[in-house]
């Protein structure tokens, strides 16, 4: 059980694991900083403002340094069907790199890693890579290649290029105003 909003101790997940099943990565260089690319990131609040692919993004527990508990909610486009998801994740700000980690704790990828990271491009902005790990569903026999063939390539890759595609345009459009 949890206190006030803030009050937890600031979540921690450690590095990113390797050696997982499951590996999709989404990367894109972005006309911003890193410092104002994972401004916009961090604010996961507003990416149902900003994404039309996002339902609802809902802090369940904050801990004080950017992170806590998040309930993310977002549809996979299929032409005119939408597919929708749901997962919880704790989620981790790391201010030095930065970086932010997201593990999720609830839904179909329960277990799943993921680390959005910002690297300044050698021709300027900067590289922002999404890397998702995981080994799969609990599903007898099936879990990992379930994760590897659909879940990771269809479903994973599907809302995360969109999600930084659509992050990237805001830290562009609002590069250096304090509006955001």
């Amino acid at each position: 059980m949890t206190g006030p909003r803030g009050t937890r101790a600031p979540v921690s997940l450690g590095p990113m694991p390797t050696g997982l099943a499951m590996v999709t990565t989404d990367e894109l260089v972005v006309r911003a900083t890193p410092r104002e690319m994972f401004d916009v990131v961090r604010e996961v609040s507003r990416w149902p403002e900003w994404l039309p692919h996002y339902r609802f993004v809902r802090t369940r527990d904050e801990d004080g340094e950017g992170g806590g508990v998040v309930e993310m909610a977002a549809n996979r486009p299929f032409g005119p069907l939408s597919w929708p998801t749901w997962w919880l994740s704790d989620m981790q700000v790391v201010t030095p790199r930065p970086a932010i980690r997201f593990r999720h704790t609830g839904g179909i990828t329960t277990g799943m890693d993921v680390e959005w990271s910002f690297t300044s491009n050698p021709t300027g902005g900067t590289l922002v890579r999404v890397l998702h790990v995981w080994n799969g569903p609990n599903w007898p026999m099936i879990g990992r290649f379930a994760a590897v063939a659909v879940i990771g390539p269809v479903f994973i890759h599907g809302i995360a290029s969109r999600t930084l595609a659509g992050l990237a345009r805001v830290a562009e459009e609002t590069r250096g105003h304090d509006d955001r």
